[in-house]
């Protein structure tokens, strides 16, 4: 159970957002396996503002609730002007991307590099928190090249984040060597409002150590989640009796994966569903015997009775 703003969620295992994977298919299997809270894939503010049609398809999250819509941006009035534009979708939360450290994002002043600027960051969440009628939360990092995590929670906090998500790394680190929970724990001990930790949770045992290390009120799961939805089933487990009961043997990791790509083609037809598709199908596989083949022949592989049949094949013979 966790608390942001007004509003109580019972599921405090959320699955991250993330650019390029978190969509409507991925967060369905991932809830269907116990994720909490889903978050769209980020959502750019000035593609909104300026009615682009592809930014609004990517907040399609009909059914989904509790969910939250992810938006970026660094421009505090127009960040405020598309509010109402995201909640035609009806979010549960409107989260603010201060983390992303992708060079795209970072070199138009957003994402991660707010952190350079902590009383910008300020203005943004006020501008958005003022005419939001959900709670607004915030993603960001231990800091740009250094950490000055500590400040930017407090003005945060002062501005009307009902909660933070803290990545224990600086944009400098990108997603190398080991998140720094310490940074998670501090804010946890500062803050009055909810620490949504994020970072290295890649088993239930990361995500229960997580929450006894730092006090954190909830765990994001990211990259974990990629191919391994039932690391939502995991944790849950863990926390609830001790024990991890649920270890997906290859064939239904496979048939779960076939499951992923139908969602995908019917969601965006055979052509782009089939390219995504790929990737999952790659995170699916791992560590299986025959993998590195097989992989190598699905990213060749551009319709789905070849996919289906190639698979199929694959689950008959593992």
């Amino acid at each position: 159970m966790i608390r942001i703003g007004n509003t109580e969620f019972e599921n405090n295992i959320f699955l991250a957002p993330m650019a390029g994977i978190t969509d409507k298919p991925f967060r369905e299997i991932c809830r269907s396996f116990g994720a909490g809270v889903v978050y769209s894939e980020m959502i750019s503010a000035k593609g909104l503002y300026y009615n682009d049609k592809k930014t609004a398809s990517l907040m399609n999250m009909a059914g989904e609730s509790p969910c939250a819509i992810q938006i970026f941006g660094s421009e505090p009035e127009i960040m405020a002007e598309i509010v109402p534009k995201v909640m035609e979708f009806k979010p549960d939360i409107i989260d603010i991307n201060m983390g992303c450290p992708a060079p795209k994002i970072v070199n138009n002043g957003d994402g991660s590099a707010l952190m350079k600027t902590p009383e910008l960051m300020g203005k943004i969440v006020r501008a958005v928190s003022d005419v939001s009628p959900v709670p607004v939360t915030v993603k960001f990092r231990k800091g740009w090249d250094s950490d000055n995590s500590i400040l930017c929670a407090h003005i945060l906090e002062d501005n009307g984040a009902a909660a933070v998500a803290v990545h224990g790394r600086t944009r400098k680190e990108f997603y190398s060597g080991k998140a720094d929970w310490d940074v998670i724990k501090r804010i946890k001990d500062e803050l009055k409002i909810p620490v949504i930790g994020n970072g290295d949770i890649f088993s239930a045992g990361d995500a229960v150590r997580m929450f006894e290390y730092t006090g954190c009120d909830a765990v994001m799961v990211a990259r974990g989640a990629q191919g391994n939805p039932w690391i939502f089933t995991q944790i849950h487990e863990l926390i609830g009796s001790g024990e991890v009961r649920t270890m997906p043997e290859p064939k239904e990791r496979l048939t779960t994966a076939l499951g992923h790509i139908e969602r995908l083609i019917a969601e965006k037809g055979e052509s782009r569903g089939i390219k995504e598709a790929r990737k999952h199908i790659a995170w699916y596989i791992k560590g299986m015997r025959g993998a590195a083949a097989i992989k190598t022949e699905i990213f060749k592989i551009s319709d789905f009775a070849t996919m289906h049949r190639t698979l199929k094949t694959y689950i008959d013979n593992i």
